[in-house]
């Protein structure tokens, strides 16, 4: 069961498209970047049957995590994550409607032993699997900062959580701009890859082979 809870805290990040993951690396090198390992993520966001959850801007999460080797990085841990996500305070949104590029809202963290006993236990809650999502997620620390490599089946995403000012100067040193920030979620970033491909939504899975 349970073994460590995260306080709340605020989650502050942004998203960069990946169009050469060979050159985002060897620049995540040079501007000093370490990475922390390789892992293949497993997401289900559970809701109530009448979505709840997303009706409010919230989000229950089962996260699983695989070492996935790759792109000449070890393997992560093998771990598996609870979380809650919540639209940010009045003070937060007041802070955000000054600086509307950067996507930020309420967190909490629960590190869970027993990973596969938690459906059942949302399940008896009422609660839903609403919506699954894999990806290949390379970790990253700059400072204070974390940078997430994501390789999803529609292509490959680079999340900076940190401060302000912090995802703005690494994101300039990897060569980006704020003209590039964008916050949407993988729920989104799917569901117009299906409109591109004609398709209806329904998971955002792999397809066979799982790692590089």
């Amino acid at each position: 069961m349970p073994s460590t809870v995260h306080t709340l805290g605020v989650e502050i990040e942004i998203k960069l498209l990946v169009r050469s993951i060979p050159e985002l690396l060897a620049r995540l090198k040079r501007i000093g970047a370490v990475p922390l390992g390789r892992v293949f993520e497993r997401n289900t966001l559970f809701d109530t049957p009448s979505a709840d959850f997303r009706r409010s801007g919230c989000l229950l999460r089962v996260r699983t995590e695989t070492p996935a080797a790759g792109h000449s990085i070890r393997a992560g841990d093998r771990r598996a994550v609870l979380t809650f996500k919540a639209p940010p305070t009045k003070t937060a949104e007041k802070r955000r409607a000054r600086r509307p590029r950067y996507k930020e809202r309420l967190e909490r963290e629960l590190s869970i032993r027993t990973p596969a006993a938690w459906p059942r236990i949302l399940l008896s809650l009422g609660l839903h699997p609403a919506f699954t999502y894999e990806k290949l997620r390379t970790t990253f620390v700059l400072g204070r900062l974390q940078l997430d490599l994501d390789e999803t089946p529609a292509g490959a995403y680079l999340e900076l959580e940190g401060a302000p000012a912090s995802i703005d100067r690494a994101a300039k040193a990897l060569g980006y701009s704020s003209r590039d920030y964008f916050t949407s979620t993988y729920w989104d970033v799917y569901a117009a890859d299906c409109r591109r491909r004609g398709v209806h939504p329904r998971n955002f899975v792999f397809r066979g082979q799982k790692s590089a």
